[in-house]
């Protein structure tokens, strides 16, 4: 039995996870503290964040993560963008952002399947693990941070099917921080 690679290309847009974490997988330390990530900050680098948004135009994001996100920076910042916050409590939309209790599965479906940019993951590890178990990201965009942290929320859970991944990109910086984007690929029996 011989495997073979293919690049299956999955109809419809695309859905990438653009991320940063710890060199040991956490995306948080404990209580939600991202304080590590400031040990990579440099005035003007943004470690192609802004090209990757302006390729985008739906933000999927959980509740907990939105609610974080708003709290410290004091407003939603993909307002702009049509945002689904995963959520399990009924809330009124709010222009562009909508409050989704449904399965999210069937919201990913539907979104690939409309016109349009990438559908950008933001978050939080409960989404991202419940897309990685229904096989719903494309891409992935980890931003590693030269730090180990020994405890806290971690980026992928036990629990989920294997993914087999082809690098596209390596970038490294100055501050420490290596930037590796995949592709989900398949292997099929021939």
């Amino acid at each position: 039995m011989v495997l073979q690679i293919h690049h299956i290309k999955k109809p419809g847009r695309k859905v990438a996870l653009y991320i940063a974490m710890s060199l040991d997988g956490y995306i948080a330390k404990p209580n939600d503290d991202l304080s590590f990530l400031s040990i990579v900050h440099k005035k003007g680098e943004d470690y192609g964040y802004a090209d990757f948004i302006n390729n985008i135009d739906t933000v999927i994001i959980g509740r907990k993560t939105y609610d974080w996100v708003t709290k410290e920076v004091g407003y939603f910042p993909h307002a702009d963008k049509t945002a689904y916050i995963i959520t399990r409590t009924q809330k009124p939309d709010e222009d562009k952002t909508h409050f989704y209790t449904g399965n999210l599965k069937d919201l990913v479906e539907k979104l690939k399947s409309r016109e349009g940019q990438t559908i950008f993951v933001d978050g939080g590890a409960e989404i991202v693990n419940e897309m990685l178990k229904e096989n719903l990201i494309d891409e992935f965009i980890i931003s590693v941070i030269p730090i180990l942290l020994g405890n806290g929320t971690s980026l992928f859970k036990n629990q989920r099917p294997v993914e087999n991944l082809k690098l596209l990109e390596t970038k490294t910086f100055d501050t420490g921080l290596v930037q590796l984007h995949y592709k989900v690929i398949t292997f099929e029996k021939a």
